[in-house]
This record gives C-alpha cells, sequence and structure tokens, in this order.
C-alpha cells in the first residue's frame, strides 16, 4: 500500500479521536497498550494492524469506510459508471433512431417501386382489355 494512503488512514484516526475528545491514554486504554505504544501508531512509527484498525473503529464509533475513506472511491467508481452507462444509452438510442431513419426510407422506397408496378400493371391490363376488344 502507498505510504500516503497510510498516512492518511492514520490521519482520519487521529481526527476522530479528537472529535471523540480520547487521549492516547484512553485508546491505549481500551487497546490494552501503553500511551507510547498508542503514540506509535498514530506517528507511524508502528504499523497498524487489520485487527487493531477494527478494534480502534469500535472504539471511535467510527465506520471503515470513513476510516478508510473508501466511500470516496466508491462514489467516484459509481459516477464513473453512470457517466459510461448514460454514454453507452446514448449511442444505442443514436443507433436506434438511425437504423430507424433507414428503415422507413426502405419503406417508403418498397412503396414507391409498388406503387410503380401496379400503374404498369394497369397498362398492361388496359392494353389487353384494348386489343381483346377490338
Amino acid at each position: 500500500m502507498e505510504p500516503e494512503k497510510i498516512k492518511k488512514v492514520i490521519r482520519n484516526i487521529a481526527s476522530a479521536r479528537a472529535k471523540k475528545g480520547y487521549t492516547y491514554e484512553n485508546m491505549a486504554h481500551e487497546l490494552s497498550i501503553t500511551p507510547a505504544a498508542y503514540r506509535k501508531i498514530e506517528t507511524g512509527e508502528t504499523k497498524l494492524t487489520v485487527e487493531r484498525l477494527f478494534i480502534i473503529s469500535e472504539i471511535l464509533s467510527a465506520s471503515l469506510p470513513d476510516l478508510l475513506e473508501v466511500g470516496n472511491v466508491l462514489q467516484q467508481i459509481n459516477h464513473e459508471n453512470a457517466t459510461g452507462y448514460q454514454q453507452k444509452s446514448e449511442k444505442i438510442e443514436n443507433f436506434f433512431q438511425e437504423n430507424k431513419e433507414i428503415y422507413e426510407k426502405l419503406l417508403q422506397s418498397k412503396e414507391e417501386q409498388i406503387a410503380l408496378l401496379k400503374s404498369l400493371l394497369e397498362k398492361v391490363d388496359f392494353s389487353k382489355n384494348r386489343t381483346a376488344s377490338q
């Protein structure tokens, strides 16, 4: 994991601790470690374990997504997906509209061909009737 991301998580923990009004001593007591050991977690001298992260989350009544800032990432992913879906939807709608226009032109062309053939048949029938009556 990138060092900046880890520092950000630790800053989020420190911020949540400050909002709760907890001291290093309070946190250390809850974690069953010394205040110096807790201070080392917040300064990055000691690595934060997953187990400790879960316990800290419970102590501070802070959700893991908030401490990890996962919510922002998920919102960004959802936004990107929605934008991509909207663009695909617009492309499909444009494709449908283009196909509809082509289909309508083909229908019009067929109707014109049918009308032409009917007029030719009428001329042929008229010619046959005329020659038969003579």
